[in-house]
């Protein structure tokens, strides 16, 4: 009774940003857990690729190539699903960029770039895929990832920050508003993650060695990692949970 929980079988699960990275450990993990996968992504190469790693797998995954801040491209993808009769169940809003500069030398259109792509993208995909739950009369869940960011800040990534708090309020105002039509939405905040995006910090032995001298698990945090919360908030485990951000993180939030 307890596994089947997790069990993902006929549901349909969408994830922006998961041509690689953490978005692909997790559609991964969601795939394994038997949900049929849309992997999301710029590249059309690199998508293909992911999509066919699954396949070869055995597992449920197709792709589509479109950038989440596009929002009509966005549109076309939706009006493509509601064609074909394809439900989504689970969306995770993965997408994000990361830009570095301090604030006294920030430009407009960056700290827009990093905005939009961060959080207005969350909202326009969560947007969509709400006002289909609920035409439909279907339960859903809605996971947005957050960021160690959403609580804590750090000098020049100011956009980031700022994106990534407000994920953790937009999830609390998807919660209140969808709740009573059984949509849960919460938010996963990782913590240092081995990724491509995170390499030059990993590669900084000062950087490197204040990651691991400040989380408490002394180490940096592996994609797969994420599957645990990814997986929980996706399933039937989590039905009364909602409006929540998960830390996995190595115990660094909870550490002075």
């Amino acid at each position: 009774m307890s596994i089947q929980l997790f069990n993902l079988t006929g549901k349909t699960a969408l994830i922006t940003g998961s041509s690689r990275g953490l978005g692909n450990a997790m559609a991964l993990g969601l795939a394994e857990a038997g949900a049929t996968v849309i992997l999301n992504g710029v590249d059309p190469v690199r998508l293909k690729n992911s999509v066919q790693a699954m396949l070869d797998k055995g597992l449920q995954a197709s792709g589509v190539c479109f950038d989440v801040n596009d929002e009509e491209a966005v549109l076309e993808a939706f009006m493509a699903w509601d064609a074909a009769d394809v439900h989504i169940d689970i969306l995770i809003n993965n997408a994000g960029i990361q830009f570095r500069k301090p604030m006294i030398e920030l430009e407009t259109k960056d700290w827009q770039r990093v905005m939009d792509t961060n959080l207005t993208s969350c909202f326009v995909m969560a947007r969509e895929v709400a006002k289909r739950m609920i035409q439909g009369g279907r339960a859903g869940k809605i996971i947005n990832i957050a960021s160690l960011t959403s609580e804590h800040a750090r000098a020049t990534v100011a956009p980031y920050t700022a994106a990534k708090g407000a994920i953790k309020m937009l999830t609390k105002s998807m919660a209140v508003e969808w709740g009573e039509h059984n949509i849960q939405a919460n938010a996963i905040g990782p913590g240092y993650m081995v990724t491509e995006m995170n390499q030059a910090l990993i590669d900084n032995p000062t950087f490197d060695a204040w990651v691991k001298g400040r989380t408490p698990a002394k180490r940096w945090g592996l994609p797969e990692e994420l599957v645990g919360a990814a997986l929980f908030l996706a399933s039937n485990a989590s039905n009364y949970v909602n409006g929540q951000t998960i830390y996995v993180d190595g115990g660094m939030i909870s550490a002075l």
